[in-house]
């Protein structure tokens, strides 16, 4: 196993770990939730980086790396939902986009082919990693909370929309694969 591999696995063990210390009722866990959530999300550019610069780019890095972005942002929205501090309609709206595309990773990987991230995919990914550490940075008391809430939610919906073009992208790039035949 690669590098480039390790780390994305490496992302996936975090997840527990940021659920568990976000969900403990500590200032110091969930200040410690969310540097692991930091470090997990900055590990998705450096398995980048490194699955390209250095030639690791493989099969299983296009297949697990994608789940790994969805196992994070998944969890962190779901604790965000729970704390009252994201939508249910934008995690509804996330989350289907999500089973689409992997529903059409699937029927792509059925033909034998992969299909990568787009552009789009990445940047609905940066926006909801950075919307989710805005979140829950915005979370602490010294915050002003409604001005908190006004700025969270701008951040959740503009990843959302851009979460919607992405699955749209996709879609529109992969019709040729499930179009009846």
């Amino acid at each position: 196993m690669n590098t480039a591999n390790k780390i994305t696995l490496f992302r996936i063990v975090l997840v527990p770990v940021f659920m568990a210390l976000f969900m403990a009722d500590s200032s110091a866990c969930r200040l410690a939730a969310l540097a692991v959530f930091i470090i997990a999300s900055a590990s998705d550019a450096l398995d980048g980086y490194i699955a390209r610069h250095y030639n690791q780019i493989t099969t299983f890095g296009k297949f697990v790396d994608p789940i790994a972005d969805k196992l994070l942002v998944t969890a962190a929205f779901v604790i965000l939902l729970m704390y009252g501090r994201i939508s249910p309609w934008a995690l509804m709206i996330v989350l289907a986009r999500e089973f689409i595309v992997t529903g059409l990773r699937l029927v792509a990987v059925s033909e034998g082919k992969v299909i990568a991230a787009s552009v789009w995919g990445k940047a609905k990914t940066v926006s909801q990693m950075v919307a989710i550490i805005a979140a829950m940075t915005l979370m602490y008391d010294f915050f002003p909370q409604n001005a908190a809430a006004l700025i969270t939610n701008i951040m959740i919906w503009i990843s959302t929309v851009l979460t919607v073009i992405s699955g749209v992208d996709y879609l529109a790039k992969n019709w040729h694969m499930i179009k009846m035949k």
